[in-house]
């Protein structure tokens, strides 16, 4: 098979697998060619089983594949790059010690060893690698069910044993497949390796998916639990559920991989950000909160991961909440959550699980740097956030009343029908269907396009009023300078083109209705909605905003 490979590389990948029955290790071949020089490189690479970092050792990689069945039991390749000066050999699988070793001909039995690292990657110079072969080994993948677990891990695992993961064979079983080869990865330990499931009559310990699935094999750990070299591996990355999680019958895995929740917009290791930022956009940072620990500490070089599966879903918890959700689907006590509050201080798992993100994170609108983060709709749900001339305009939605609120509309689901009519989770979060809408609103689709047309058009008419009032009205020397960006906050929002707006001091000569103004304004645009979440309280924002601005006009 070929595929085009890095750095203008062809790798060549023969489908045949070799097994050494004295050692029992399987060994597959990868050959690389560079089209940038003459010299040929060549890789050989023996696939085996390997085990878990401590939590003291160096931060390794992230599973950057799925498998089916989580966590691979022997070590996959996942890249020779060829650079100027050297090759770069990566390979991925349960954490622990791997050797890489090289040869010159395959014709040979002559193995040297180059190198030997847990970090499942080594670079040699280009001397050592220049029509060479080269192999990865590791320790034969060693399984032992979740009851050795269960001796220090005991809470864990009597949770973890009644979850539907603990019942997967059987649910295999009672659609008729319980011997289906192409679904027994998913639904059992190890299975297709020599030490993996193979029926339940002679393996029945490792039935159903269980610890060793999500970290790897454990005999070896359960053994020996002071080596820290065969602790088996702690992975947070989508791809680990995504072996399984995945294809036409349940493809979660593909629509979250396809969602806004997947990406890291920016750099989350900075020591400015990781804390702050990072508890709703780095996945890593955010459950180090949840435990307890301090990010700048826990996962400085670590914190570039999106938010994943396990920041929503606990794997080891049973149903206190739908689906080993961490939080409730609904809720109806405000919340916000500051980039600078103590974490534990204002932490609160009883808080809807979209709410604990989708928050105005202490937005006011006496802030001048930046308009209000692109978060507020959980607050504008219930009518908590913005400005009003007096409480008895604040307006909760009737949406803020639906027994699951964000999920009945965000994810909706549909059962698997055929190939050509797939399954429906509802992880891209994307409203795709008004099926949800209809108990409520005999024609959904006309009432949205009509509800957010008409808060589209009322957002502009604010927005051109602001522009009347910073070209007409400002002070002269923020109209001079500024122009129509004399109403605008220092970075300047998405409404308006240029920047940036007036400076950290001209802000205090723009009049305080003006500043109001603004801020109702763009709570409204970035709820994102243009209305749907709260009609009548946008509606009442806008309308306030523009009282402000006119009465700001006719001074």
């Amino acid at each position: 098979m070929h595929e085009p490979g890095i750095n203008g590389t062809q790798i060549i990948e023969p489908p045949a697998v070799t097994v050494d029955a004295t050692s029992g290790r399987l060994d597959r071949l990868m050959r690389i060619h560079s089209a940038k020089r003459p010299a040929t490189l060549a890789a050989c690479l023996a696939l085996a089983c390997c085990y878990v970092t401590a939590p003291s050792f160096a931060q390794a990689p992230h599973l950057n594949f799925t498998q089916p069945g989580g966590m691979p039991g022997l070590p996959v390749v996942t890249g020779i790059a060829a650079n100027s000066n050297s090759v770069t050999v990566t390979w991925d699988g349960p954490a622990g010690y791997y050797r890489l070793m090289r040869s010159l001909s395959l014709a040979g039995t002559q193995w040297t060893p180059v190198a030997t690292n847990h970090n499942r990657n080594a670079t040699l110079a280009l001397q050592l690698a220049s029509n060479a072969f080269f192999r990865v080994q590791g320790p034969a993948p060693q399984y032992a069910g979740a009851f050795a677990c269960a001796e220090c891990h005991k809470g864990i695992h009597n949770s973890e044993m009644n979850t539907r993961h603990a019942g997967a064979l059987q649910t295999l079983k009672a659609a008729g497949q319980g011997n289906n080869k192409s679904c027994l990865p998913c639904h059992t330990v190890g299975y297709g390796l020599p030490t993996g499931f193979t029926t339940e009559a002679a393996t029945p310990y490792l039935a159903g998916v269980q610890c060793e699935n999500c970290h790897g094999p454990a005999a070896l750990h359960a053994a020996n639990p002071y080596d820290l070299a065969v602790r088996p591996r702690i992975e947070i990355a989508g791809q680990l559920c995504g072996g399984c999680h995945t294809v036409s019958n349940h493809p979660t895995y593909d629509e979250w991989s396809g969602s806004k929740h997947y990406a890291v917009v920016e750099d989350m290791n900075l020591s400015g950000r990781i804390n702050s930022c990072g508890r709703c956009h780095s996945g890593s940072a955010r459950l180090a909160l949840i435990e307890g620990e301090d990010p700048v500490v826990t996962v400085t070089g670590d914190a570039n991961v999106g938010i994943t599966c396990v920041v929503c879903h606990d794997p080891h918890a049973t149903n206190a909440n739908p689906a080993q959700l961490r939080y409730p689907v609904a809720s109806t006590n405000d919340y916000f959550l500051t980039t600078s509050d103590v974490f534990t201080n204002k932490y609160n798992p009883n808080i809807n699980i979209c709410a604990q993100c989708h928050n105005h994170r202490g937005a006011s609108w006496t802030g001048n740097s930046r308009p209000p983060h692109h978060s507020p709709q959980y607050n504008f749900l219930l009518g908590t956030v913005g400005e009003v001339n007096n409480p008895a305009e604040r307006y909760t939605a009737g949406h803020a009343r639906l027994q699951k609120q964000c999920v009945t509309c965000h994810m909706q689901t549909e059962e698997y029908v055929s190939e050509a009519q797939p399954a429906v989770t509802g992880h891209s979060f994307e409203v795709e269907s008004f099926d949800a809408c209809v108990q409520c609103h005999p024609f959904p689709e006309l009432l949205t396009q009509f509800t957010m047309g008409s808060i589209g058009a009322r957002i502009q008419d604010v927005k051109n009023t602001l522009d009347l009032w910073a070209t007409t009205k400002a002070p002269e020397p923020l109209r001079t300078k500024y122009g129509a960006l004399a109403w605008e906050y220092t970075n300047v929002g998405g409404l308006s083109t240029g920047s940036p707006g007036p400076s950290s001091t001209e802000q205090g000569t723009i009049p305080a209705n003006i500043r109001k103004a603004r801020y109702n304004l763009y709570l409204v645009y970035h709820d994102g909605s243009f209305g749907v979440h709260n009609g009548p309280y946008a509606v009442t924002l806008l309308e306030n905003a523009k009282s402000w601005v006119e009465e700001e006009l006719a001074k």
